[in-house]
């Protein structure tokens, strides 16, 4: 079922348990096959994967067309690619190694709209193209943007309370894999990661801020639901690739 921007945006921070994938390919049958499977949202990730601009592009305008809220994790906090994310399109940012208050309210005023924020243009995709008036974008932008900081440093974890109490940040998402490397473990279930874990889940909590996560596995991702996550990307269509085709080819050998 298409959701909207905002009805996105508010089962978001009203904690529904929500269900995503990341998007590593770039293209527009990857996006509406997808759209098939009953996903609550989409991540594009421009962090990892070879995305530049363009190739973004189309994705974000496929999964627009079907109502399909897709986030772009860009590849660093800064103005630039936030900018080009939101105005191709996207929901909202995903920004990696938000790692300190200061970081932190860079990233928040990048996303919106106002003085040293976002750079307003009317004719982009997110705008309508020139058919919808500054105001009515004004107000958009509040009811529709989302703002996610990945925290995923030991230093962010010194600090948590801050980054979670900044104006702006619309969620905290943990990042297992770069937290346990950080933290001097080798796995994201391993305890120093879920003690990391419950920190975030308590800043999130005390300011009223969603928690996110990636989970490899969906029985990763019922445990951490009990640690206060609520909003999930479980794997990427590389992952589901390989574990379907290991499946089926395993199932026609002895």
């Amino acid at each position: 079922m298409a959701t909207t921007p905002a009805e996105f945006k508010r089962r978001l921070m009203a904690g529904d348990p929500l269900v995503g994938v990341f998007v590593k390919t770039p293209a527009i049958e990857v996006v509406e096959t997808l759209a098939m499977c009953g996903f609550d949202w989409l991540c594009l990730d421009t962090e990892h994967a070879p995305i530049d601009r363009r190739s973004m592009d189309a994705p974000l305008a496929i999964a627009r067309a079907f109502g399909l809220p897709m986030m772009v994790r860009v590849a660093t906090a800064a103005p630039a690619p936030i900018l080009q994310a939101l105005d191709c399109g996207a929901v909202g940012v995903l920004v990696p190694h938000v790692d300190s208050p200061a970081k932190a309210r860079d990233v928040a005023r990048w996303a919106h709209f106002g003085e040293g924020g976002r750079g307003y243009a009317g004719s982009t995709r997110w705008a309508g193209y020139a058919g919808v008036s500054i105001t009515e974008n004004l107000k958009r932008d509040l009811d529709e943007t989302i703002v996610m900081a990945q925290v995923e440093d030991a230093a962010a974890l010194q600090v948590i309370d801050e980054i979670a109490a900044t104006p702006g940040i619309d969620s905290l998402f943990v990042g297992p894999a770069d937290f346990a490397v950080a933290l001097g473990g080798t796995s994201p279930t391993d305890q120093v990661v879920l003690r990391a874990y419950d920190a975030v889940a308590a800043a999130a909590k005390r300011h009223r801020r969603n928690l996110s996560t990636f989970a490899a596995t969906p029985e990763i991702a019922q445990d951490l639901r009990k640690r206060g996550v609520s909003a999930f990307l479980v794997g990427s269509e590389h992952g589901l690739m390989l574990t379907a085709g290991r499946a089926l080819t395993s199932s026609f050998r002895p």
